[in-house]
């Protein structure tokens, strides 16, 4: 049976939004990683990208410049996905979230990825186990990652029902040798944990929106100034022990809070935004308007911002209350 010390090469498919952070990632914990992407503006627009980011740890000295360079040095591109997948011991898919486009990939895999390999998807829209050739399925894990990647620690692992226990420990054990919090869940389900906890925020949000109890500006103040800060020291289960189980349980009981009906539905305010273009950043509006703002330093604030959060929430991790 594989173990980690088996893990030396490992492929990373597609090099759109999430390949280049999953790659240094992957990189940064010592591994040799090659990638693949479809399109070679794609192949050019990741190199760059991975340079970027790189600069960026340095600047904010998570790395020094030489071990940037190092961590480059590890990452090189293929032209084929059989180039890419040959010798890996560990393959990484992360292209469109497009079932057709993943089924397509997944039978090339069936025909040229090592047997002995771990298969490990980033979907986060789809079951993948549900798409893979039935052949696959005994290799077959999920490890699903948060934008931006080499930022965001978080990497939730299930393994199919196929797959033995061990795969799903050796992606814990090779995330965590990779600088990730890595969180295993028992089973499959759509969403995994934090999509589906932000899937009920949304739903929340935009109730209160659609039916003028506040604007965005409130409910965003009030979330950074109450449970978004006290969760990264007790999380939400431990927070209800702080609180007292009898309290959580009587908020139940008293019906303190009732569920939004229609919640699956698309909010009003949502799509009056998205019928008007106003798609965020990237059309210049959303809630917010950011007409005249230079969009890359605004995002090189928030990468900033998020180095300093995420420094300190390790320290919390690593000596928990």
């Amino acid at each position: 049976m594989k173990t980690l010390a088996d893990i030396h090469k490992i492929a990373v498919l597609g090099a759109g939004t999430m390949g280049p952070g999953i790659a240094q990632a992957y990189a940064s914990g010592g591994y040799s990683v090659t990638m693949w992407t479809r399109s070679a503006a794609t192949m050019e627009k990741a190199k760059a990208a991975l340079a970027k980011q790189l600069e960026t740890f340095v600047q904010e000295e998570e790395l020094s410049a030489e071990e940037a360079e190092i961590i480059l040095h590890r990452i090189s591109f293929a032209a084929t996905v059989e180039e890419a997948v040959a010798g890996a011991d560990f393959i990484q898919e992360t292209i469109v979230e497009n079932r057709d486009a993943k089924a397509a990939l997944y039978e090339q895999l069936a025909a040229c990825a090592p047997p002995e390999a771990i298969l490990a998807s980033n979907t986060s829209a789809m079951n993948i186990f549900e798409v893979v050739p039935e052949k696959l399925l005994p290799q077959q894990i999920i490890c699903h990652w948060y934008a931006p990647p080499q930022l965001i620690p978080l990497v939730e692992v299930v393994k199919s029902e196929q797959a033995p226990q061990a795969y799903a420990e050796i992606a814990l054990e090779l995330l965590k040798k990779c600088g990730k919090t890595a969180v295993l869940m028992k089973k499959f389900i759509r969403g995994y944990i934090v999509n589906r906890l932000q899937q009920c925020l949304n739903r929340e949000v935009f109730y209160l929106l659609d039916n003028g109890f506040c604007d965005a500006e409130a409910i965003d103040l009030a979330a950074k100034a109450s449970f978004i800060p006290r969760a990264c020291v007790l999380g939400l289960c431990k927070r209800a022990d702080f609180g007292g189980l009898d309290m959580t349980a009587n908020n139940y009981k008293n019906r303190s809070y009732t569920m939004p009906e229609h919640g699956d539905e698309l909010p009003e305010t949502l799509q009056a935004l998205v019928e008007a273009g106003h798609l965020g950043i990237k059309s210049g509006k959303g809630f917010y308007d950011y007409e005249g703002t230079n969009v890359e330093s605004l995002k090189a604030k928030r990468d900033k911002q998020l180095f300093e959060v995420f420094r300190l929430e390790k320290k919390f991790l690593e000596d928990p209350v």
